[in-house]
């Protein structure tokens, strides 16, 4: 008799995970809540920019030539002064992730071109990326979770345009404790870190804005429809952490599998030397050396 396979349970807490799909978009995607979005860009541009309003666009964009597939946005939203954000979430490792914040700014600034128009002087809008990256850029020191990136003359650093700018994110390098928050800043990474796994508001963040935060990523405000969304969305995140962690497993596997053959051919150290060095057990090295006598 074939065994009924066991549905698997997404591990749901008070609040939600602003990491999934449905959480990204329950927080900063909607009008009522457009709010917290300023307040948290306003963190991001750290005066350089201030924020008083914002409309949401549609996510679906016309990419610059027609054999091009269309772009799909998690979100974009046009400022009080015409100025473009593009905020993009991004849980998995993307070889290209930069190339394509440079493909969808570049989408936008096409699009700025007036259709049938005669006389233009290409004078553009600003536009900016906004990605929040649940994975590390491969040379980005350990500490280093904010980068923002400009056009900028490469002996001087002096600004070379202004209109255009990328703000990167990287998650998993934010690791400061509640009691070492200082900024409100720091206070958004926390949360978008650690939300999904807090069971009150931290009394660092006790302020309007997180207050209102807060209730709405609260797991009982959900309706039913939401909830059904948000359990969906959760498992399909941790079943692609499972398959993206299995897959790095093996690969290291594989790579220290490689180094022990390489040892017990080349050299005539003994088992407990070549798992000692390869950092492997030694009926891993006894696996191994079976098989190169096959």
């Amino acid at each position: 008799m074939a065994k009924t396979q066991k549905k698997i349970a997404a591990p749901i807490g008070r609040y939600i995970d602003p990491l999934t799909d449905f959480g990204f978009k329950k927080i900063f995607g909607s009008e009522p809540n457009k709010d917290l979005l300023i307040a948290f860009l306003n963190e991001l541009f750290k005066g350089r920019k201030v924020i008083r309003d914002l409309v949401y666009n549609q996510q679906e964009n016309s990419a610059p030539a027609k054999h091009y597939r269309k772009t799909i946005f998690d979100l974009t939203c046009t400022g009080a002064d015409g100025e473009t954000f593009i905020i993009e979430m991004q849980r998995a490792d993307q070889k290209f992730f930069t190339d394509r914040a440079i493909f969808y700014t570049a989408s936008k600034l096409y699009e700025q071109a007036p259709k049938g128009k005669k006389d233009w002087n290409f004078e553009l809008q600003e536009v900016y990326f906004i990605g929040l990256m649940d994975f590390n850029f491969d040379s980005t020191p350990q500490d280093k979770y904010l980068h923002r990136v400009r056009l900028a003359e490469e002996e001087t650093g002096h600004t070379f345009y202004n209109k255009l700018g990328f703000i990167f994110l990287e998650l998993p390098n934010f690791n400061l404790e509640e009691n070492e928050i200082k900024t409100d800043l720091e206070g958004w990474m926390y949360v978008l870190r650690n939300m999904w796994k807090l069971n009150k508001i931290p009394v660092i963040l006790d302020k309007k804005v997180f207050q209102k935060l807060f209730q709405i990523a609260e797991v009982a405000n959900l309706k039913k429809e939401e909830y059904m969304l948000y359990e969906k969305d959760l498992l399909d995140k941790w079943t692609e952490y499972s398959v993206l962690k299995t897959a790095e497993e093996k690969g290291i596997e594989k790579g220290k599998e490689k180094f022990v053959k390489n040892l017990l051919s080349n050299t005539n150290f003994g088992i407990a030397k070549i798992a000692s060095l390869a950092d492997v057990t030694e009926d891993f090295v006894r696996k191994v050396k079976k098989g190169l006598k096959k």
